[in-house]
């Protein structure tokens, strides 16, 4: 190690002592000596992306799936800036993503040099941190503490922007380094005093409710929340981020709250006394209006970012730490409890309100309704298991969570905070890839996947053969549409979608391709795909105007739920 290495050659090894063994990515100019530097270190598996957007993506799917940091790469300006969109994403969902993108040469830094754009500038809000490279000797401290601030405290993503001479100079690296950030040092452990109280507070509650949200699954506490709910007897709510941490056949399980949640979970939220959050940021999806938001409750918020607890709702008793570890502490430190006429009050509304969609027919719709696609895909997924999902954003999106029973972490993976459209393909490639032996479905939209096909090549040229797209095709944009409908008296504006004949496009891409019409023939085309040693893309054409109930109209109480569309007004 006392050899001089190029500052390209010190960012692979830098990789490598990370543990990094695949990188997504697309050269260019300000690249290029990252990419000469490349087959010089075989263990590191590059995945040629067929856009950038595909590439950050990919990085987030690989992240969520694996539990571990997933890594980008990018030339300067256009490649760069077309990081920001999964950077956003990330930062949104709390993914630990490591982009590493080429810069100009320090000379031309402000000299509006081709291809320069202030990344780093660019990024800041929505990155945990960035890096300017243009000393070589500084690569092995920037990843180091990189990798580190991405991976800790809570998760997100870094941003390290490296001058093309800074990449070309040599140096003997330095790799005596180590992580010192006095302003990063995230609580653990969470202060005991609070973590009493809160269980004073559950354990005198006569309407308690836990739910549970993506910290928990970043902080693999999924054991300890379920431990905690059998001991008290309290009911569980996850959220969209917080799917699969509970297992939905779960006598304590009750379902998903917010905006396309269950009418029994929000009126539970607006009835319980005490609410302990743990691990969820209270999203707006999740509260409607902030003011009525669970007005009889106290509320305990146990959060890894002290920065979220209080923001959007008032807390009785914060506790900051990791969701793990404060549940493993209130599990020793519980008494039993019994959940007494609560759970019963909550099943008694769900059997009076919880909409059962997926047997609803209305006599003027084509002969496939999205529920009929769901209903096949839950029963497969149930029975085969050794798999994970990951869906895109809109109406498909919401069926999915609403209609798929969600049993293990990590099996759900979809874009939230940012609701970025073309997110499950790219996402799915990233999962593929960490998840070799798993089959890894994507549940997407029209839209949304014509947004981010053309990684499909991606899949191809990468040999992965366990991605199984089922697009929910509507010919709209369906989400946007349904609004219009609901709350525009439905003026359909820019929302009508065609498209080309997917299964084709997946031929084309050297992938087989399924057309399903009607409801017979749904099982069928699933158990192909499934059994198929091949990514494969199936096209349903569904009912165009099915819609996604129940919906909090926007600034609504959870309260005030839609449970069907309301007749048109009148122009007149």
């Amino acid at each position: 190690m006392s050899e001089e290495r190029t500052g390209a050659q010190i960012i692979c090894e830098a990789l490598l002592r990370e543990g990094v063994d695949v990188v997504f990515g697309i050269p260019g100019g300000a690249i290029m000596p990252f990419y000469h530097a490349l087959p010089e270190y075989p263990e590191l598996r590059h995945i040629l992306c067929r856009h950038e957007q595909g590439a950050g993506h990919a990085a987030e799917g690989y992240a969520r799936a694996s539990g571990r940091a997933g890594v980008c790469v990018a030339t300067s300006g256009p490649g760069a800036t077309n990081l920001v969109t999964p950077i956003a994403d990330a930062w949104m969902d709390s993914t630990p993503i490591v982009a590493i993108t080429g810069q100009v040469s320090s000379l031309a830094l402000g000299k509006d040099a081709f291809q320069e754009t202030d990344i780093t500038g660019i990024t800041v809000p929505i990155t945990k941190h960035n890096y300017l490279v243009n000393d070589l000797s500084d690569l092995p401290q920037v990843f180091k503490e990189a990798f580190h601030i991405a991976t800790t405290g809570r998760p997100g993503p870094v941003l390290i922007d490296v001058t093309k001479d800074a990449q070309q100079a040599r140096v003997v690296p330095d790799w005596d380094v180590k992580v010192n950030l006095p302003g990063y040092r995230p609580t653990y452990t969470g202060n005991r005093r609070q973590i009493r109280e809160a269980i004073q507070l559950l354990q005198n509650a006569e309407k308690p409710l836990i739910m549970a949200g993506n910290g928990v699954i970043w902080s693999g506490g999924h054991q300890e929340l379920r431990a905690l709910a059998e001991r008290t007897g309290i009911p569980v709510i996850t959220t969209l981020h917080g799917k699969g941490v509970f297992p939905e056949d779960h006598p304590l399980s009750i379902g998903m709250p917010g905006m396309h949640g269950w009418v029994h979970v929000n009126r539970a939220i607006q009835e319980c006394d005490v609410l302990l959050n743990v691990g969820g940021r209270f999203d707006d999806r999740v509260t409607g209006k902030t003011s009525t938001f669970a007005p009889n409750a106290q509320v305990i918020h146990i959060d890894i970012d002290p920065s979220e607890i209080g923001k959007n709702i008032k807390t009785k008793v914060p506790i900051v730490g990791d969701a793990q570890i404060v549940l493993q502490t209130m599990v020793e430190e519980m008494p039993e409890r019994t959940a007494g006429d609560w759970l019963a009050h909550i099943r008694s509304m769900q059997e009076k309100h919880q909409p059962r969609q997926r047997y609803l027919r209305r006599p003027d719709t084509a002969a496939l309704m999205p529920h009929d696609v769901y209903d096949g895909l839950n029963m497969a997924l149930q029975s085969r298991g050794a798999c994970k999902v990951v869906t895109d954003v809109g109406q498909h999106q919401m069926w999915a969570a609403q209609l798929i029973d969600w049993m293990s972490p990590r099996t759900h993976i979809t874009s939230g905070g940012a609701g970025t459209m073309g997110f499950s393909v790219p996402a799915a490639l990233g999962a593929a890839v960490a998840c070799p032996n798993e089959t890894i479905w994507v549940i997407c939209g029209d839209g949304g996947f014509q947004m981010t096909n053309q990684e499909l090549a991606t899949i191809k040229q990468e040999g992965l053969h366990n991605i199984k797209v089922a697009i929910i095709n509507n010919g709209y944009l369906g989400m946007v549409r349904q609004w219009q409908e609901l709350f525009e008296n439905r003026r359909y504006s820019g929302t009508p979608l065609t498209g080309p004949d997917f299964a084709l496009l997946a031929k084309a891409y050297g992938l087989p391709g399924i057309v399903v019409e009607t409801v017979e023939q749904v099982d069928e085309a699933i158990k192909r795909a499934w059994d198929y040693d091949d990514s494969v893309v199936i096209d349903f054409r569904v009912e165009r105007e099915a819609n996604v109930f129940p919906i909090v109209p926007q600034g609504q109480s959870i309260a005030d739920m839609l449970t069907e569309a309301p007749e048109p007004v009148s122009a007149s």
